[in-house]
């Protein structure tokens, strides 16, 4: 057994090398003393254990590398480093996407990302061990980490002050945006309404069955936020005819049916008429236009895909070409994200590649579930401008949000070209939230502190990356930094979404290290780790042969517009170049109030 007070500090010994009976006894696990996914165990009053099975360290607290480890660490590369070599040399990077190299690659990125993730899962809010509700209840999101112990000594654990600063105070100080900036890499608000259409369908907390839950049980890309998280939601959304949707005419081009028409929950605003209620899988995507464009986009696609697969199989039930189509679905939107939506994200220049069988002959586990530190780190509210132009008219929020006309009035082809056309703010560094967004931010603070997260630099740990020191070499401004260290004490006390956001961005990105090294992983494992890329599903049958295959294998944003609409926009995640439309971005750019700023 291994006393506490051989192993940490001396500073510490007071507080701890107590009698068992005595009252100020501290949780020894409170210090994180286990290093490189060690799990600490307590043990008695006063002790704990380091377990380091298949970590590749040993030792009282697993930092003793094993030859292999040791071997390993000497030859990787920092995260910043291959974030050099995967941004720069252009011409390089060119020659190497069209050789076999660039699958080498891929599939690398993939594993090691992947491989960072726990499958299956360890944690959720309730559970600071291994148990098996953890793995069983799907109804939580799981948790890379577990809880702060209840019985430590500051919120934190150890370190900093015994209160947090006020959340309000904190976002007000750190995160409200004084003045709009730009998205460094020209992203737009095509790109930004697409993440938060996407990830709706998986970041669903429950907060009436408390902290730590979801009322997304598929825990990754099931396109709940088209057909309902629930089947019989789905059924009212459904034509029963042929395998589609139900929807309405307006002109000639296809819209989702109203509530009348499909009688499920939707969130408007008290008041709004029946008729002007569009009815979606997801409840809350009435609240802006640029949710409902998405979400009227994928019925047109699933519609369509469903007359492709009725006339490749005549014979086919209501329910088969529903069925197909979803799968078919599924793997569009994946082979966007992945080599569009991800791919903008990175900024490699290594061109990233959809393909399944990349992983086929890898150990690789066909189940995903939606942690909670995912659900709190893809909060990227900077990204929302100050006001919204949609064909050179300029709307506020308050003329923007529940605008329930907005589509069908200006149709979908505009709204694609204005989102595309409009940049995007910036996200990483702090002070990138608008005012009206600001409360979302608390929320997300308020909520990070009942879970009880770990330090932002706990997180730094256990996804490879080297603890932050202090708040300078976080933020790399004194005056931040000094402000930090006031509210905070300590940097091992910053919280998990503050650090996200307040973390230097690196050079031409959209975020700092901690973000992308974090996320990505994440992203990746529910990525590929969806049912249809498995050996068992990934084949031409699953998509109703080699036409549904072939739809998925070469799905596009621009395919995905292109083939519902009449007139085929402008369509990216990023505002065009000059030189790719009749008068230049400059020109749209000055029209936009928030750019200006």
């Amino acid at each position: 057994m291994t006393r506490l007070c051989l192993s940490v500090a001396p500073v510490i010994l007071l507080s701890v090398c107590v009698s068992p009976a005595s009252p100020s006894t501290v949780n020894p696990c409170c210090y994180y003393p286990c290093q490189n996914k060690g799990v600490c165990m307590r043990v008695g009053w006063e002790d704990y254990e380091c377990d380091c099975t298949r970590t590749g360290y040993f030792g009282i607290n697993c930092t003793l590398p094993e030859f292999w480890t040791r071997l390993r660490v000497l030859l990787k590369p920092s995260p910043a480093v291959y974030h050099f070599i995967l941004t720069h040399c252009k011409w390089l990077w060119d020659i190497i996407n069209t050789t076999f190299v660039r699958d080498t690659l891929m599939k690398l990125v993939l594993t090691v990302r992947a491989n960072l993730i726990p499958s299956p899962p360890t944690y959720n809010s309730a559970y600071g061990y291994i148990s098996w509700e953890s793995y069983a209840n799907v109804s939580y999101f799981t948790r890379v980490l577990p809880p702060v112990p209840e019985d430590c000594p500051t919120p934190m654990g150890t370190s900093g002050k015994k209160q947090l600063p006020d959340p309000q105070l904190l976002a007000e100080k750190f995160l409200l945006r004084r003045q709009f900036q730009r998205d460094p890499r020209g992203t737009n608000l095509m790109f930004a309404f697409f993440a938060q259409h996407f990830t709706h369908q998986f970041f669903k907390t429950s907060g009436k069955m408390g902290p730590g839950f979801t009322k997304a049980l598929g825990h990754g890309v099931d396109l709940g936020h088209l057909y309902g998280d629930n089947l019989e939601r789905q059924h009212q959304l459904r034509l029963f005819k042929d395998g589609k949707l139900k929807y309405q005419l307006r002109d000639g081009e296809m819209y989702p049916p109203t509530v009348l028409e499909a009688e499920v929950h939707m969130i408007y605003p008290p008041g709004t008429p029946k008729e002007k209620k569009l009815a979606v899988g997801q409840e809350v995507f009435g609240l802006l236009p640029g949710l409902m464009m998405y979400a009227t986009l994928w019925l047109r696609e699933h519609n369509r895909v469903c007359e492709v697969l009725k006339q490749e199989h005549p014979t086919w039930s209501d329910e088969q070409l529903f069925q197909t189509a979803r799968l078919v679905l599924i793997g569009e939107t994946i082979k966007i994200v992945v080599e569009e939506y991800v791919q903008h994200l990175s900024g490699y220049f290594l061109r990233l590649k959809f393909d399944p069988e990349l992983l086929f002959d890898v150990q690789f586990q066909y189940r995903n579930r939606i942690a909670v530190e995912f659900n709190q780190l893809y909060h990227w509210h900077g990204l929302m401008p100050d006001s919204f132009v949609i064909q050179g008219k300029e709307y506020s929020y308050q003329q923007f949000i529940y605008n329930t006309s907005m589509l069908m009035d200006y149709g979908v082809e505009a709204l694609v070209e204005s989102f595309s056309k409009q940049i995007a703010g910036k996200v990483g560094g702090g002070q990138s939230i608008n005012t009206h967004l600001l409360k979302v931010a608390v929320g997300v603070i308020e909520e990070s502190r009942l879970l009880r997260l770990q330090p932002f630099n706990e997180y730094r740990k256990r996804f490879s990356m080297k603890p932050y020191k202090s708040f300078q070499e976080l933020t790399g401004e004194e005056e931040k930094a000094a402000a930090l260290e006031e509210l905070y004490g300590d940097i091992n006390a910053l919280e998990f979404y503050p650090g996200l956001l307040l973390e230097k961005p690196q050079p031409n990105s959209m975020f700092g290290e901690s973000m992308v090294e974090t996320g990505a992983p994440f992203s990746l494992k529910g990525l590929f780790g969806n049912p249809i890329c498995s050996p068992e599903y990934w084949k031409p049958s699953t998509f109703g042969g080699a036409a549904g295959f072939e739809i998925v294998k070469t799905a596009s944003l621009q395919k995905l517009v292109c083939r519902n609409v009449r007139r085929c926009p402008f369509v990216s995640f990023h505002v065009p170049e000059p030189s790719t439309e009749t008068g230049t971005t400059g020109d749209h750019q000055a029209k936009n109030p928030s750019t200006e700023l």
